[in-house]
């Protein structure tokens, strides 16, 4: 029988409250679990409380052996609620005010035994996870120094870091993550954009520690330290700060000191290649996901990439079935599910770290910058001012339209480098053919793109790389050159580090066609043009809703 995706929106509440307790345990705890945590995503809590609440039987025409057990059942799955979830009561009254009327209902009918499955009055206080520490911007308060890390060793660092990250992501709730996935952004979510401001500050605190030291020999020591300190975030299983470390030490205001680099052993270079390409984005981060699966006890993933798997499943997937919005997709849910579910585990697994007090608070105000990249990328200037004009990358060469006349080794590398580009967007199934349905697609961003069958040379219903080249190259000698995308272009920017496939330096900001996304993609190893890219704050973190 084929595998049941969906699941009846009533029939689903139903099912739950037949799970009853056999001998103080769920019958199905996993499936009880996802339902009340993945309800939020379909249904109000309050709303849920209500539904659940007008099914308890108070008044009984007819005795049946049914009903005592469906009252118990009723408060077995209230009290799990409360149990498994008790910050959601804690934070929304109305919720823990339908569940006590529910409480005060059942002692009054003198159902002592089923009220005492209902605890709602020892329900810890959870208010310090909506507690969001204020940065308040001031000109005094720029350091391009802090005395904290002339004290401490790479370790102490690291552990600290950890300790201070892994406090602001116990704040974050379902509701956090809800609402990011609906809204692409983190508007109206101070407790998850105060996290993404924190990794941020992390990679802001790195840059200006190298660039605060006057010679190169210095720089390249806090360098090595800071080196360090990610093989020790890496030992401790903290994948996240890791990659912050890693941002910042590969930002172009570092990565450009090719004096401070000089400093560096070629085995310290090695180490950081290893470590920077563990966080890589390659494979949909393939190395990272492998570690983190490997990891035992406390362990802590990169955010963004988590928040990115979300916004995939949300977007690839309908929330319902029917468009009575009656059957809810269950392979949705329990995708969701998985996801969400080793992030509270995460929560609930502490670093073994015995964090000093005056240490975190010191910690904290040093990351308090308020630097803008521009400040940051002219006092990297001052250290090291430039020697030369840079030559153009290749991305540009290929980008840029081709002249009247031109070489025709770069009219090939054009278009060799294109066609590479509509390959990896369009090839939908990765056959490496273009089918008649994904060239439909394609034709639309190529004004002088022919039929069909004019580019299926061998008529054998899809069309090769081979076969697009050689179209290609014919239509640059017909039509003067004049062929290519209809681009339409937008700028991003990047919340996390991301590689530049031509330079492997990160990406801060890309500028690119929504339709092939592989045009005019800088690593920044030298200043934009402000006349290209409006200046922006770099934000070293993973901007999900575009990058899909």
């Amino acid at each position: 029988m084929p595998k049941k995706t969906t699941i009846d929106r009533s029939l689903a509440l139903r099912a739950l409250i037949e799970h009853k307790y056999d001998t103080g345990t769920l019958k199905d705890k996993i499936l009880v679990r996802m339902f009340l945590m993945m309800h939020p995503w379909y249904i109000p809590s309050t709303e849920l409380a209500k539904k659940l609440v007008n099914k308890y039987p108070f008044f009984v025409l007819n005795v049946f052996d049914l009903l005592p057990g469906l009252r118990a059942r009723i408060c077995s799955l209230v009290g799990y609620w409360i149990a498994e979830f008790p910050a959601e009561f804690d934070l929304n009254p109305e919720l823990a005010d339908q569940i006590k009327e529910l409480k005060d209902l059942i002692n009054q009918k003198g159902n002592v035994r089923q009220s005492c499955l209902i605890d709602i009055e020892n329900v810890p206080s959870y208010g310090w996870k909506r507690q969001v520490t204020q940065r308040q911007p001031s000109v005094t308060k720029k350091r391009k120094m802090s005395l904290l890390f002339d004290h401490l060793d790479s370790s102490e660092l690291a552990e600290h870091l950890t300790y201070l990250e892994y406090k602001s992501f116990c704040k974050i709730l379902f509701q956090d993550y809800h609402s990011f996935v609906m809204h692409g952004c983190t508007v109206d979510n101070p407790i998850l954009e105060r996290f993404i401001t924190l990794f941020n500050s992390v990679s802001q605190w790195i840059q200006l520690m190298v660039l605060g030291k006057h010679t190169a020999v210095h720089r390249a020591a806090v360098i090595k330290q800071f080196i360090q300190v990610a093989q020790k975030l890496l030992q401790l299983q903290n994948f996240n700060t890791l990659m912050a470390v890693v941002g910042g030490l590969s930002h172009s205001s570092i990565s450009r000191l090719k004096e401070t680099h000089s400093h560096i052993s070629p085995d310290i270079t090695k180490t950081f290649d290893s470590l920077t390409e563990l966080v890589t984005s390659c494979g949909n981060y393939s190395q990272y996901r492998k570690r983190f699966a490997e990891c035992e006890g406390f362990r802590f993933p990169i955010l963004g990439v988590h928040l990115k798997d979300l916004i995939a499943v949300h977007v690839a997937l309908p929330d319902w079935v029917d468009k009575e919005k009656t059957k809810v997709n269950l392979v949705k849910t329990q995708q969701l599910y998985t996801i969400l579910n080793e992030l509270v585990q995460v929560q609930a697994t502490p670093p073994p770290i015995d964090a000093n007090t005056d240490l975190i608070n010191l910690l904290t105000v040093s990351l308090d910058q308020y630097h803008t990249e521009d400040e940051i990328y002219q006092l990297s200037l001052q250290r090291e001012p430039r020697s030369s004009r840079p030559s153009p990358s290749v991305i540009d060469e290929w980008a840029s339209a081709v002249k009247p006349k031109p070489d025709q080794a770069i009219v090939n590398k054009h278009i060799e480098k294109m066609v590479e580009s509509v390959f990896k967007n369009f090839d939908t199934d990765g056959d490496g053919y273009i089918s008649q349905e994904e060239f439909e697609i394609i034709q639309s961003n190529f004004p002088y793109l022919s039929k069909f069958g004019e580019l299926d040379q061998n008529q054998d219903g899809r069309i090769s790389r081979e076969e697009m080249i050689a179209y290609f190259l014919k239509a640059s000698t017909l039509l003067n050159c004049k062929m290519g995308f209809i681009h339409t272009f937008c700028e991003t920017t990047y919340l996390k580090p991301t590689f530049c496939e031509h330079c492997t330096g990160f990406v801060s900001i890309f500028v690119g066609c929504m339709a092939c996304g592989r045009i005019a993609k800088h690593c920044l190893k030298s200043p934009p043009n402000k006349s290209t890219f409006p200046p922006k704050r770099i934000l070293l973190f993973i901007n999900v809703c575009r990058s899909l």
